[in-house]
């Protein structure tokens, strides 16, 4: 089947959700790790769990929520206005270095993210990174109040891009994500950042194991869910000779 339209998720895979350990860091020194992987951990776990008890509030709100959580598990003192620098960081995440160019290369397509980002921080952070004018549309599950993987979330593509399942690329980092745009119908492409060789080899000695490699074991591997990819890469810059050899 032909690909129209390549559509991507935000965090973790267009924007490197560990960019915010600089701020984490510097807000509390020798923390930074440790409260960036527990914050991203929570954060996922605050949208499932507020979709699946159908109480919707907005992925500010969960990231805040999140933090809060993070920082008072830890027993870290905190001012508002640096509780509030370490959240905004989220407006101005680092994209991942072949961001830019594969959506260039990609521009002859229609593209476009579904995130679970509130409509603000996604337009935020789309201009603030300069590729607000590579994007068809930047969608948030916002109007659905309910976030992915639900498939009331990736109804949203074609609503907004008018493109049907089938000539979609739906790419994501995140296992869960390319799980739920599997099972939805999508043609999925999954980026696998951190190889399954590389993990075992982090993790030969228990001892050494720290925040950043529990986080790779359990958020960065695909699901064992039976839903498996149709593609899976390392990087975005493998997306351009993909969809070519595809169309």
């Amino acid at each position: 089947m032909k690909i129209d339209a390549v559509v991507f998720d935000a965090y973790g895979t267009l924007y490197d959700v560990q960019s915010v350990a600089a701020v984490t860091e510097e807000a509390f020194p020798g923390y930074g790790s440790t409260i960036t992987q527990i914050w991203r951990m929570k954060q996922l776990e605050y949208t499932w769990l507020r979709s699946l008890m159908q109480r919707y509030e907005s992925f500010w709100d969960v990231t805040r929520e999140s933090l809060k959580f993070t920082l008072d598990g830890l027993g870290l003192q905190y001012s508002e206005a640096a509780f509030a620098k370490i959240v905004d960081k989220y407006r101005w995440l680092d994209l991942y270095p072949d961001a830019k160019e594969a959506l260039a290369s990609l521009s002859h397509l229609k593209l476009a993210i579904l995130s679970n980002g509130s409509q603000d921080m996604l337009d935020a952070l789309v201009r603030n990174t300069g590729v607000d004018k590579m994007l068809a549309a930047n969608i948030s599950v916002e109007s659905k109040r309910i976030f992915k993987p639900s498939p009331a979330a990736y109804d949203l593509i074609e609503e907004n891009i008018g493109v049907k399942p089938a000539n979609v690329l739906f790419v994501s980092s995140n296992g869960f994500d390319a799980c739920g745009g599997k099972s939805y119908g999508l043609n999925v492409a999954w980026i696998e950042r951190v190889s399954v060789a590389a993990l075992h080899k982090e993790v030969r000695d228990p001892k050494t194991i720290g925040p950043v490699t529990l986080f790779k074991a359990m958020r960065m591997r695909m699901e064992a869910l039976s839903l498996d990819p149709d593609f899976r890469i390392g990087s975005l810059a493998e997306l351009p000779a993909l969809i070519g050899r595809r169309n």
